[in-house]
Order: C-alpha cells, then sequence, then structure tokens
C-alpha cells in the first residue's frame, strides 16, 4: 500500500514513469505500472489538455448558428 501511495504521489506530481520505476527499484516499467494507475482524475486533466489541441472554437456563435438554421 505504502509503495502504490508513493507511486501515485510521484506520478500525479509529474514524475515521468521512468524516474518511478527507478525509485522503486523495478527492473521493468511494465512492474511499475502495476503500482501507479492515473487516477480519474489525472485522466479527465489530461483529455481535457488534449481537446484544446483537437477541438477547435467554432467560427459560429449562437446567433450565427440560429439564423443559419432558418434561412
Amino acid at each position: 500500500m505504502l509503495r502504490h501511495s508513493k507511486a501515485m504521489h510521484l506520478l500525479e506530481s509529474g514524475v515521468n514513469l521512468v524516474y518511478i520505476r527507478d525509485f522503486l527499484g523495478h527492473s521493468s516499467v511494465m512492474t511499475t505500472e502495476v503500482y501507479a494507475r492515473a487516477s480519474t482524475k489525472a485522466k479527465r486533466e489530461a483529455i481535457e489538455r488534449a481537446a484544446k489541441n483537437v477541438i477547435k472554437e467554432s467560427v459560429y456563435n449562437e446567433e450565427r448558428r440560429s439564423t443559419s438554421s432558418t434561412g
């Protein structure tokens, strides 16, 4: 439990998984992944950051949308 908690703390602080592997003394990053699982909050924040680069703001505002659909 202590290893998992420390791994999560480091991961959520932005520490690279390779460094966490070294800190925990694992020979493989795959072993470290058992201890360091991203939380739901971390996953959501990563998706939101990535979405800013993928989903561009629409050129249509609410007023323009309503006028273009009626005419």
